[in-house]
């Protein structure tokens, strides 16, 4: 059977989401700087965010499977002159080599962590850096590439193209991708932190990966996560935000 847990939070700053499906807990938060933005032109921010996935008794949560992301209508993304890294140059690359050969591509940097079993019933954690890099576009879309490397005993390398959709509506961008198995399906995350946020001169004009406005107060991005047990969590987080005079 599936279960669903929806939710609609307002969240102030440092105000965190927890949502608990059965005995699986997430755990996220996130937000922009600046906040005091322009009501009706676009200004650049930085975002952030971070997610936790655990469990109530302390077991392995189930793997994350599919992730799907709607960004709020006052954010803009743009790429125009900024170089692109491809999937290929990522390919069995280490987080630092990953980052030197692609390094005017870089959008955003964090970490992530993972547990995997090991023989006699115990866990083992794995962390890893991990960059988000402008990607080629698809279809007239563009495209971020996430890249991460578990170290041994796993060794694996993950380059996930994350197609970044525009639309029009009450959301601007919609990103939505699979999960790469971890350890042949047997590791799960737990955990995945990230900045984002990149300014560059192109044209004789400066920049901004990402801009937003403040039209109504508030910035809102929507969520849906899978998990392997069939368990899916769905919610809405609100930031606000403060018009300039």
């Amino acid at each position: 059977m599936l279960a669903m847990a929806c939710l609609v939070l307002l969240a102030g700053i440092g105000d965190a989401a927890t949502v608990r499906v059965g005995k699986l807990v997430l755990h996220a938060d996130g937000g922009f700087e600046p906040r005091l933005l322009p009501k009706r032109e676009y200004a650049p921010i930085r975002f952030y965010g971070y997610s936790e996935v655990k469990t109530t008794d302390g077991s392995q949560p189930p793997p994350l499977t599919h992730v799907k992301l709607d960004f709020d209508r006052d954010g803009r993304l743009t790429t125009t002159g900024l170089p692109v890294c491809r999937p290929a140059e990522l390919e069995s690359a280490s987080p630092g080599e990953a980052r030197n050969r692609c390094r005017g591509a870089i959008v955003g940097v964090g970490s992530i962590a993972a547990e995997i079993p090991v023989a006699g019933g115990g866990r083992i954690a794995l962390t890893s850096k991990l960059t988000l890099f402008n990607g080629p576009r698809q279809g007239g879309d563009p495209t971020a590439i996430m890249h991460a490397q578990a170290p041994a005993p796993v060794s694996e390398t993950y380059v996930v193209v994350i197609p970044i959709e525009r639309r029009h509506g009450a959301w601007s961008y919609h990103v939505e991708f699979d999960v790469p198995p971890i350890a042949g399906g047997r590791g799960s995350l737990t955990y995945l932190e990230a900045k984002v946020g990149r300014r560059w001169r192109s044209g004789g004009v400066e920049r901004s990966y990402a801009s937003a406005r403040c039209s109504d107060y508030i910035l809102q991005t929507q969520g849906y996560f899978s998990f392997a047990d069939g368990n899916v969590i769905y919610g809405s987080v609100f930031k606000p935000c403060r018009p300039k005079p």
